[in-house]
């Protein structure tokens, strides 16, 4: 049986493969996919997840939630880091790529959307967070059952020993909002963190993409060859990378493919204020711990198992 996730997303090009891939993922039930600020604002998020599905065009559509939050959401973030999202990802999120969508006449909120979702399938929806965390901290706010109502949660985001990428210390998506992900990930909930120390270790060469691009027809692979051409230009001009990190697969896969993961209960906070460590996700990992595990986080992976896995849905042989 196919298990039942909500995506909150804020694509990007990362965000954009990930939600190929669990369109086309026959394992999974894609109920909604809600819209975040991060990469890009609310609006241009909404946007892109809307372009994204009219684009696959999959069989079963899920339920579309927009956003009108402005990045950044953390207000001591500076242009150059901001500057790194958008040459990575590109002005509208997706690269280089043109599309043409029509408004919709009735949009809902992303948060509402998720509330309402979790609330019609009560301990069956897993949420998988692929951005900053503020429609979570949202959706607790309008429904404070809405954490204990979900089956799981699934967060990309943080690092325990990796150091950051938007800072030293911080990671992109708690520190776009970390005030929100603090309160999310300090809930008494059901929840695993996919951070950089495991994200960042799925990386698609060049040499694989080509290989997958000639021998795929589906439509998650016709999407691919349009975005990450750009993808791999701007990891190789900007961060000297001859390929790209698939953080956002990994996320997806620890839902999809579970068997493939090892988790380690940990004790999580998030730093707030620091000026140097403001989004730092803390584990207190002393041998002596004071801290309550209050968190699953993913350390260990059967990498070339994943790799598999987003190798067959691409070329539609799952």
């Amino acid at each position: 049986m196919s298990q039942k996730i909500i995506i909150d997303t804020d694509p990007g090009i990362g965000d954009a493969v990930a939600l190929a891939v669990a369109l086309a993922d026959p394992n999974l039930d894609v109920l909604g996919l809600t819209a975040t600020a991060g990469v890009v604002s609310g609006d241009h998020a909404s946007r892109n997840v809307q372009a994204i599905v009219e684009r696959l065009d999959p069989p079963k559509w899920p339920r579309l939630g927009s956003s009108s939050e402005e990045w950044p959401c953390n207000e001591e973030a500076s242009g150059t880091k901001v500057e790194l999202v958008t040459q990575l990802n590109g002005l509208t999120g997706l690269g280089d790529y043109d599309f043409q969508i029509a408004d919709l006449h009735h949009r809902r909120a992303s948060a509402k959307l998720m509330v309402d979702i979790v609330r019609a399938n009560p301990h069956a929806v897993t949420l998988l967070t692929l951005g900053p965390l503020t429609n979570v901290e949202i959706a607790m706010e309008r429904a404070p059952d809405f954490l204990d109502l979900l089956k799981g949660m699934v967060c990309l985001g943080g690092s325990v020993a990796a150091g950051g990428d938007v800072t030293a210390a911080a990671e992109f998506n708690i520190y776009a909002n970390p005030q929100a992900a603090r309160n999310v990930l300090r809930s008494p909930a059901t929840k695993t963190l996919v951070p950089l120390d495991i994200s960042n270790r799925l990386v698609l060469t060049y040499d694989q993409f080509a290989r997958m691009s000639a021998g795929g027809e589906s439509p998650a692979c016709r999407l691919l060859t349009e975005l990450l051409p750009f993808s791999f230009r701007a990891h190789h001009q900007h961060l000297g990378l001859e390929g790209v990190p698939l953080r956002e697969i990994m996320a997806l896969a620890s839902i999809s493919q579970s068997r493939l993961f090892e988790p380690s209960s940990m004790a999580i906070d998030v730093e707030t204020n620091g000026e140097l460590t403001c989004g730092m996700t803390v584990f207190d990992r002393r041998g002596t711990r004071r801290w309550k595990e209050n968190i699953d986080v993913l350390l260990d992976v059967d990498i070339h198992g994943v790799m598999d896995y987003f190798r067959r849905i691409i070329l539609g042989s799952d």
